[in-house]
């Protein structure tokens, strides 16, 4: 598939899930659209998470800086997990936030808040990190085959190939998104090389185990346009080196 084509098939199933979650009153926000949906029930999904021995069992955590995973990045926090966050855009030649459970100034619903982090976490390079063990992902829309689309800007994805280039994203960890029922659509999602697949899908009320997502090897540099690749200094420098 032409990726124009691609980015408007993905379009049309963004937009199908945004008029399904608005005409549902199933977000905080007053227009979802062009956003990751901060979904009602998004606390409740982070407690499913919490139950799971894949939860229990992570003491490193990267986390999405959305609305909707600020009871994820909260709860690992006050269970001691340390949790990395991405900087907007990653546009930081350091483009993690470290949020260390030991070295909070202020409580833990507060640091995990993006706001707060970018204040108050210091920020590292990407072969500081240590290996994950969960990777938690916003998503627009999510099938239960575990193909998934942000909201367009492709830094998930790109986060997702830099960390599995340095090595950081192992076979052991884990990936998940939490997501409101009405995100998890029957359509298919057309996915790219550079397109992360999920693991594990939590709702409210429902854990989806997908069979065999798709797992990006690292960077495709063919689907990054030069003007991508500058605006991203760890991208940048990776295709230096």
């Amino acid at each position: 598939m032409a990726a124009d084509s691609l980015e408007r098939a993905k379009q049309a199933v963004r937009t199908r899930v945004w008029d399904a979650l608005t005409a549902a009153d199933a977000v905080h926000d007053a227009s979802v659209h062009g956003r990751i949906p901060h979904f009602k029930g998004a606390e409740e999904a982070a407690a499913r998470l919490a139950k799971l021995p894949v939860w229990q069992r992570a003491s490193v955590v990267k986390a999405v800086p959305d609305k909707a995973q600020l009871p994820v990045r909260a709860r690992a926090l006050t269970e001691g997990k340390t949790v990395y966050m991405a900087v907007p855009k990653l546009a930081a030649r350091k483009p993690f936030y470290l949020l260390d459970p030991a070295a909070l100034t202020v409580p833990p619903a507060e640091a995990a808040a993006a706001r707060s982090a970018a204040a108050i976490a210091p920020t590292v390079e990407v072969d500081a990190l240590r290996p994950l063990d969960l990777i938690v992902l916003g998503s627009v829309a999510v099938h239960r085959d575990g193909s998934r689309i942000g909201k367009g800007a492709g830094y998930s994805d790109i986060e997702f190939a830099l960390l599995t280039e340095a090595g950081l994203v192992t076979p052991e960890t884990v990936v998940v998104t939490t997501v409101h029922a009405l995100q998890v659509t029957d359509t298919p999602i057309p996915t790219t090389e550079h397109d992360a697949g999920v693991d594990l899908i939590i709702t409210p009320d429902e854990t989806i185990v997908c069979p065999a997502p798709h797992r990006p090897t690292g960077i495709h540099w063919s689907d990054l346009t030069p003007e991508k690749i500058a605006a991203i200094p760890a991208l940048a420098a990776r295709r230096a080196a």
